[in-house]
C-alpha cells in the first residue's frame, strides 16, 4: 500500500552546465514539467514546484503545476525544499519526496519505492535510492555518486571517489568481494527533519564532496536505501544529455 506524501521539485534556472536548462524544450513540454508529470504518476497526493525564477513560476502556472518561490541564495536542492514545506504549512508527519527538476524520465514506480523504504525505517530521518555499478568506467567516474551500504541497508559514505576501493585489484577493475553501488538523486523525508535540516550548518565535509547528503551522516543521522536493479534513464545536466533525451522522446 503507498502511503500519502507531496512531491517538491526544485528548479533553478541558472544551472552551471546547462544555463536554462528547466524550460528547455522536450517534445510538446518544458523538462521541468515532464519531472512534474512523472511525480504526479508517482501518485503523490500533491505536485509542488519550487523555484526561483519568475519564468519557471509562470510555467509552472501554465501547465496548472502548483509552485512556490523560494530564495536564490540556497546552497543545496534540500535547502530550497526545507523552504518550500514552511511556505506550504505542511504538517510535520508529512512525507515529502525530493524529485529533481532535471529527470524527465525517472521511473514513477521508483519514487513511491523510496518513500515507503522510509514509511519502514521509522529510525531513519531520510531515503534514497541506489543501482549497482557494472562497469569500471562508471565506477571511476566523479560525476557517478558512489554508496556504501550496512548491513541494514543504510547509507555509511557517499562520495565521488571509487568505494569501495579495493587493495587486491587496485585500480583497474570493480572490487570482486561486495558491489559498488550508484547513488540516485532521489530523496524523501518527514517534515520535520527537512525543518530541522535548515539549522544544521555546513560541514567541510559536505563542500569539499559537493555532495549535500553528507551533512546528515555528519551530524549522526541516518538514510535508508532502497536498491533497485537496474539503472535509470538518464537526467540532463549538459547540452548532450539534452539533446538525448530530447531523441529518446521523439522516438517514442
Amino acid at each position: 500500500m503507498q502511503h500519502e506524501f507531496v512531491a517538491v521539485i526544485p528548479a533553478r534556472m541558472h544551472s552551471t552546465r546547462l544555463p536554462g536548462k528547466a524550460l528547455a524544450m522536450i517534445g510538446e513540454y518544458p523538462l521541468v514539467i515532464h519531472s512534474a508529470m512523472r511525480a504526479k504518476e508517482s501518485g503523490a497526493q500533491r505536485v509542488v514546484i519550487a523555484t526561483d525564477h519568475h519564468d519557471i513560476f509562470q510555467v509552472a502556472k501554465t501547465y496548472q503545476f502548483e509552485c512556490v518561490m523560494t530564495r536564490s541564495d540556497h546552497l543545496t536542492g534540500t535547502d530550497r525544499l526545507a523552504e518550500a514545506v514552511t511556505l506550504l504549512n505542511l504538517d510535520d508527519e508529512q512525507i515529502v519526496i525530493n524529485v529533481q527538476g532535471d529527470e524527465p524520465l525517472i521511473e514513477p514506480k521508483v519514487i513511491g519505492r523510496v518513500v515507503n523504504r522510509l514509511v519502514d525505517s521509522q529510525d531513519a530521518v531520510m531515503s534514497s535510492a541506489c543501482y549497482p555499478i557494472d562497469d569500471y568506467s562508471s565506477f571511476s567516474n566523479p560525476n557517478s555518486v558512489k554508496v556504501v551500504l550496512n548491513q541494514r541497508q543504510e547509507a555509511m559514505y557517499f562520495s565521488r571517489s571509487a568505494i569501495p576501493f579495493s587493495r587486491e585489484t587496485q585500480n583497474s577493475t570493480l572490487p570482486n568481494k561486495l558491489k559498488a553501488w550508484h547513488h540516485m538523486g532521489l530523496y524523501a523525508y518527514r517534515v520535520s527533519f527537512l525543518k530541522h535540516y535548515q539549522s544544521l550548518v555546513p560541514v567541510a565535509l559536505e563542500l569539499t564532496e559537493s555532495l549535500e547528503q553528507l551533512r546528515v551522516l555528519w551530524y549522526g543521522h541516518k538514510i535508508a536505501m532502497e536498491i533497485t536493479e537496474q539503472a535509470p534513464l538518464p537526467g540532463v545536466d549538459t547540452p548532450e544529455d539534452l539533446e538525448r533525451v530530447r531523441q529518446w522522446f521523439a522516438s517514442r
